[in-house]
């Protein structure tokens, strides 16, 4: 009998891939979110220009926009500012609320760690960009971070971005990077909170459904798939320092 991934029959188990969806998942906060409010506290705005922006892009949500086209919207506040202060605004940022408690999902960290330390490949997916998503990555050690891209030119970003990684869009992302590294989909793992991230959830051979999203939930229970509910639960992983 060979070992789970040992493709070649000898004993030995093959590194697979562990695809981690961040937020409210591997982290607690809405990390787009939670900068968003840090860019406009450290620019000297009124806690009402956050309110605001953050109330036009829940009306969208509210009236049905697809959360790709939410997504689009978030990013065009971004629209002049140069990607040099956002990387570094997105070190600030994680600085400061990293160390609060919640901001990470203790269980979450510890499955990423197990992954990490038995040869992995750790992949994190997001709609979120590379201000939050680097730090994040750094901290635990990812080996991937694939989010949303804005379109830069000559060093400042649009307002606009590539595909959003949002939906459907991380399960081809995830079937790509298993491609790239000759990793059947089988033996890979993924994790994810919301509804969205069933095409990534469905793309491997072993789905982690992490809290208590009702549609999500209602379809792991249906197949069998593991689930993680209280994510915030304490566990040794509570202080995160790759390692």
């Amino acid at each position: 009998m060979t070992a789970p991934g040992d493709v070649h029959g000898t004993g030995a188990r093959t590194p697979a891939i562990a695809f981690f969806d961040v937020d409210e998942t591997l982290i607690g906060p809405k990390s787009m979110f939670s900068f968003l409010e840090f860019r406009f506290t450290s620019d000297g705005h009124a806690p009402s220009s956050y309110e605001r922006a953050v109330a036009d892009l829940r009306a969208m949500a509210a009236r049905g926009a697809p959360r790709q086209d939410v997504n689009r919207a978030y990013y065009r506040l971004m629209a002049g500012e140069t990607t040099d202060r956002l990387r570094g605004l997105g070190r600030a940022w994680f600085e400061t609320v990293s160390a609060r408690t919640g901001f990470w999902h203790p269980p979450v960290v510890e499955r990423l760690r197990r992954h990490r330390d038995r040869g992995d490949l750790v992949v994190l997916l997001s709609g979120s960009f590379f201000a939050c998503l680097e730090p994040i990555a750094e901290a635990v050690g990812a080996n991937w971070a694939l989010g949303t891209r804005p379109v830069e030119r000559d060093g400042r970003i649009t307002g606009e971005v590539l595909v959003p990684m949002i939906g459907a869009t991380k399960g081809t992302a995830a079937r790509a990077a298993a491609a790239v590294r000759g990793v059947p989909l089988a033996d890979c793992t993924a994790y994810g909170d919301h509804s969205s991230d069933l095409s990534l959830l469905s793309a491997v051979g072993h789905p982690v459904v992490v809290g208590d999203d009702a549609a999500l939930g209602e379809h792991a229970d249906r197949h069998g798939w593991e689930r993680i509910r209280d994510a915030s639960a304490p566990a040794a992983a509570a202080t995160v320092v790759a390692g």
